[in-house]
């Protein structure tokens, strides 16, 4: 039941993602090769993606994995994280204004959308996204986005074709 991932909990093999909301490479990552990723391994049993807040492009990046998490609460994770990535600009970073994270809330049906604002703009989310911030800093993450698949390090928005190389290889080995 963890709303921060996607697939079965006994995949053979996980991918976990380290991404900032206003990474313009996540936002490729997360509209051209994820889908991808999930129709081709998630969907049958094979990879599980498990997302990891690494916010790292100031204050408005705290304030949306802050939003991730609100909407979390309310069972719309993915629908919200989807959402944001899916209207990124072509270049440069997301504005992601407090009005803007609330207007994809709104977009995805979030139901309490008091609950979701008042969460957002809490604190208390922080210790969950710090945690997961530490966590790719002990991997030596520099960037994002980035992933661990199943040990294997991989940096940047890579093409669909490496990512299913280390997965491929990954199941080989199990």
């Amino acid at each position: 039941n963890d709303p921060f991932a996607l697939g079965s909990e006994t995949a053979p093999v996980t991918m976990v993602v380290f991404s900032d909301y206003r990474c313009p490479f996540c936002a490729r990552y997360s509209t051209v090769t994820e889908p991808e990723l999930i129709e081709r391994y998630v969907k049958s049993g094979k990879l599980r993606i498990e997302w990891r807040d690494f916010p790292i492009f100031g204050e408005a990046s705290l304030l949306a994995a802050r939003a991730g998490r609100a909407a979390a609460e309310q069972g719309l994770f993915w629908e919200f994280n989807h959402a944001v990535f899916g209207n990124a600009p072509e270049s440069g970073h997301h504005d992601l204004t407090p009005e803007r994270l609330l207007s994809f809330a709104r977009q995805v049906g979030v139901p309490d959308m008091q609950r979701f604002e008042t969460d957002m703009n809490s604190g208390r989310f922080d210790p969950a996204i710090a945690s997961d911030a530490m966590q790719g800093q002990a991997l030596n993450m520099t960037g994002t986005p980035s992933f661990v698949i199943d040990g294997h390090p991989l940096v940047g928005a890579q093409p669909t074709s490496v990512f299913a190389t280390v997965i491929e290889q990954a199941l080989a080995a199990k």
